[in-house]
């Protein structure tokens, strides 16, 4: 195991000759040639065939060093409502390094866990709705959910094709910019990238300090009541310190429906879970993957005693009892949840407003496993990003009753490198991330 000292990328390894020498870990349903991707499943325990996802591909073409597979929620969450953030039969459960009490949220629960630790200094994750952006922002670090199609899916485990993207977990913004011009790219075997060559940049050069300077944020007030009140008051000091670094924040009250929006979102997961798994599962060894479908998956779950100790897979039975691609309630679902999202959503507020970004606090702290704490169901700003495809940057902002919390940027699609620079200027202006020790020793100095 390499342990890293939880320092930013060393700037040797970011030359025009690539990371060369970097430790880095991937979510354990992002394959390499190198060893098994199981998703946290025992049914996919020897899944080892033997080929690098893109993704992989990219990173040691840079110079990284895969040096190992990040646990994460079993299925990226998508097994069960009673999912265990953090917790797969394969790996079991996942810590919070601010306090092991506490959730890692998830699905890349282990790939922030670790970098948050300091065991390396950036990890991928994936994300369909939070799973980068949620770990990033309860474990202190930066994670960056890119516009769906500007990195390839080819050879990850998949939830939809409609939502699904990888994306770097770091502690800077600086490093997430580094990996994510590493792994951005157009891959002939997925489609949605089509337009990624064409619109990728060197994301640390257009990193900008400056950037808050004029700039018109939105922000997300229809959303920010759902914090909790110590997050809240955080978010208002990062807003403060945005508006001194000359921004023009701009409060939107009224946002799209979010009920509608999750309940479309559903329908669309749900079917493209059953479609998408089963192409992938068609893909895999069957010698080393007896499980050929998701029907298969659910009688092996059955029938394993391991995988259903704690949680049932009532998701994975409302997928296989979809109708298809080409089902009228999908079809339906993907067109409405899109609009909403999106053009009826992110893109009708920045362009009413004139936005550049939109902004609200990622989650509130980390919660615990204990049902009558007042921690849960705290606030998410994921589903407008993950719905729609746009990116998605979550910054550490300050804690939370002792526990790390984030700062959301969105914008449209393809703003990636405007999103990661105002992230950045704010990231400069605030220095809020302490590692774990630190901040034990900062609470211990206080009392």
């Amino acid at each position: 195991m390499i342990v890293w000292s939880g320092a930013p990328i060393d700037r040797d390894w970011t030359t025009a000759d690539g990371m060369t020498g970097l430790p880095i870990l991937l979510k354990d349903n992002i394959e390499t040639a190198d060893m098994p991707t199981t998703a946290g499943s025992l049914a996919l325990v020897n899944n080892a065939p033997g080929r690098d996802a893109p993704v992989a591909a990219r990173l040691r073409a840079a110079g990284a060093v895969i040096v190992g597979k990040a646990n994460l929620s079993e299925w990226a969450n998508i097994r069960s409502n009673a999912s265990i953030s953090g917790w797969s039969a394969v790996g079991q459960q996942t810590l919070n390094p601010y306090d092991s009490l506490r959730t890692p949220c998830g699905s890349s629960s282990g790939s922030a866990a670790a970098v948050a630790a300091g065991i390396v200094p950036a990890a991928i994750g994936t994300e369909t709705n939070g799973s980068i952006v949620c770990p990033a922002s309860v474990n202190g670090v930066v994670g960056f959910k890119p516009t769906v199609g500007l990195v390839s899916r080819t050879h990850i485990v998949p939830i939809s094709h409609s939502q699904d993207t990888a994306g770097p977990i770091t502690t800077t913004v600086e490093d997430a910019a580094i990996v994510l011009t590493a792994i951005a790219g157009s891959d002939p075997l997925d489609a949605v990238t089509g337009q990624a060559d064409a619109r990728k940049v060197d994301y640390r050069a257009a990193l900008d300090a400056g950037s808050l300077a004029g700039a018109r944020i939105g922000v997300m007030r229809f959303l920010v009541g759902n914090f909790s009140v110590e997050t809240q008051a955080v978010f208002e000091q990062s807003l403060q310190v945005m508006r001194e670094a000359g921004a023009e924040l701009i409060e939107i009250t009224e946002g799209p429906d979010m009920r509608a929006i999750g309940g479309a979102q559903l329908t669309v997961l749900l079917t493209e879970l059953k479609h998408d798994l089963n192409v992938y599962l068609a893909s895999t060894d069957p010698v080393q993957v007896p499980t050929r479908t998701l029907a298969e998956v659910i009688a092996f779950n059955a029938a394993e005693p391991r995988e259903t100790v704690l949680f049932g897979q009532e998701l994975f039975l409302q997928a296989e009892a979809t109708g298809g691609l080409d089902d009228a309630a999908y079809v339906a679902a993907r067109e409405s949840s899109l609009r909403m999202s999106g053009v009826e959503g992110i893109d009708r507020m920045m362009a009413e407003h004139r936005l550049v970004a939109l902004v609200a606090p990622t989650t509130s702290r980390a919660w615990t496993n204990d049902p009558t704490d007042d921690d849960r169901g705290q606030g998410s700003a994921s589903t407008l990003a993950a719905v729609a495809g746009y990116p998605h940057l979550t910054v550490p902002m300050g804690f939370d009753r002792g526990m790390p919390v984030g700062i959301s940027f969105m914008a449209g699609a393809w703003d990636d490198a405007a999103v990661l620079s105002l992230g950045y200027a704010f990231e400069q202006k605030t220095m809020a991330r302490r590692a774990p020790g630190e901040q034990a020793r900062a609470a211990w100095e206080t009392e």
